[in-house]
């Protein structure tokens, strides 16, 4: 056996946590490292807050991240996180690398994702990543064969890169259980699901939260509520949704 990778020390697995005390709760400890976590839900339900709880708990541990964002610019994420009381200032240009691609530009998107990603990764040792959202990476073929395609090889260079990611995903419009493309759950390891449900006596709707689907793991199969105050999450494993 070769030497150990860096989250496997003696043959203990050492879980990537989210940061985010109920859900790692849920998910038995964290993600395990390496693996590759969808989470989808649809506007609205914090995909971003939770992928970001995820790069800043990276942070706090000493490990090097990269976030991809294809909506927001560089500026607008980095506020996003000093607004939560997170200073990033330490972390810029060294632990922190946050990049902004225009899905609009096919060539650009594909290329920069699929060539650039393992060597920047490579560069900065970074040991976790987030693609937001890659529902507009799928968005960019217009036949279900060549989308089908290009994300099991794009899923497959992130695989390579031996760190652990996180991908959100907008849910399919007329399905609020599956990802816009109907994809990206089968080729994750793992699949966060968020969204809004309305009790039956339609007094309230409230945010709930579902580890659908955790590879090689023991995991909480529960629906439960989650509120995000302040911009922080907070995922109560005590309670039931109806």
């Amino acid at each position: 056996m070769g030497d150990p990778t860096w989250f496997q020390v003696m043959n203990v697995v050492i879980a990537a946590l989210f940061g985010i005390e109920g859900l790692d709760q849920m998910m038995g400890g964290g993600l395990i490292p390496g693996n590759i976590c969808a989470i989808i839900g649809t506007y609205g339900t914090g995909k971003t807050t939770f992928a970001l709880e995820f790069i800043w708990e990276g942070l706090k541990k000493g490990e090097n991240v990269i976030y991809i964002s294809l909506e927001e610019r560089e500026d607008r994420i980095l506020r996003y996180m000093n607004d939560k009381g997170w200073d990033t200032t330490p972390y810029r240009g060294r632990a922190l690398s946050v990049l902004k691609l225009d899905p609009s530009d096919f060539n650009l998107a594909i290329n920069s994702i699929k060539n650039e990603l393992p060597a920047l990764v490579s560069q900065l040792g970074a040991q976790r990543v987030v693609i937001d959202p890659v529902s507009l990476f799928e968005d960019l073929f217009d036949r279900d064969s060549d989308r089908r395609r290009e994300m099991f090889r794009f899923v497959d260079t992130l695989r390579d890169q031996r760190c652990t990611i996180v991908l959100t995903s907008e849910t399919d419009k007329d399905n609020p259980f599956a990802s816009r493309h109907n994809l990206i759950e089968y080729l994750a390891d793992t699949v966060i699901l968020l969204r809004y449900v309305r009790p039956s006596d339609l007094t309230d709707v409230h945010l709930a939260l579902e580890v659908v689907k955790m590879r090689l793991s023991a995991h909480s199969r529960e629906i439960k509520p989650y509120e995000i105050q302040q911009g922080q999450v907070l995922v109560y494993t005590e309670a039931n949704v109806f």
